[in-house]
């Protein structure tokens, strides 16, 4: 079932904000009020992951231009987080926020819990500031995410966000012209 214009169910937990070296506690409040992404990976020290975050982390800055917060979630533990950050050449250049999910709740919430194997999948989730799901992606274990696709996501829904009645075309820019969806615009596109 699609979390797309939902909002997300309350949660609590441990992370390790890699930014300022120090475990904080988040909850689905602290989402509120901003934009959020929140990144699920299947588990600190391994593959593919490390280079999925180190690109996420490429973007961080422009993300936080736009309002928005990074937040990763695996269903290790916030100590395991820092351990890997402390350790890890790729991810000690982290500096957003590292969830812990060893109850695997926030994960099986957000549907990305592998049951059998009590990992999380690859998902990546665009929260706007009411909490309400706007964007999801899901990939299999093996294929790593591209972070630089979430700035134009995020971009297009903002937009959408402050333009009631306007819509972003495919591979939309900032900038450039929307769509107003009317029977006049049927067929002609």
């Amino acid at each position: 079932m699609s979390l797309i214009g939902k909002t997300i169910e309350p949660f609590k937990a441990s992370a390790y904000h890699a930014g300022t070296g120090e475990f904080i506690e988040v909850t689905d409040e602290s989402m509120k009020g901003k934009w959020s992404v929140v990144c699920f990976y299947p588990a600190d020290f391994t593959f593919v992951c490390p280079t999925e975050l180190s690109d996420l982390q490429k973007e961080y800055a422009t993300l936080k231009e736009l309002d928005t917060e990074v937040y990763s979630v695996s269903t290790d533990t916030h100590f395991t987080h820092k351990a890997w950050h402390d350790h890890s050449e790729a991810i000690s250049t982290l500096e957003y926020i590292m969830i812990g999910d060893p109850s695997q709740k926030i994960a099986r919430s957000f549907d990305v819990l592998d049951e059998e194997e009590g990992l999380a999948q690859r998902g990546t989730f665009i929260i706007d500031p009411d909490g309400v799901v706007q964007a999801a992606e899901i990939n299999a274990d093996g294929i790593g995410r591209d972070a630089s696709t979430l700035v134009n996501k995020i971009k297009a829904a903002q937009y959408v966000r402050n333009n009631p009645g306007e819509v972003c075309p495919a591979k939309w820019q900032e900038g450039e012209e929307t769509l107003k969806p009317s029977l006049d615009l049927v067929g002609k596109i």
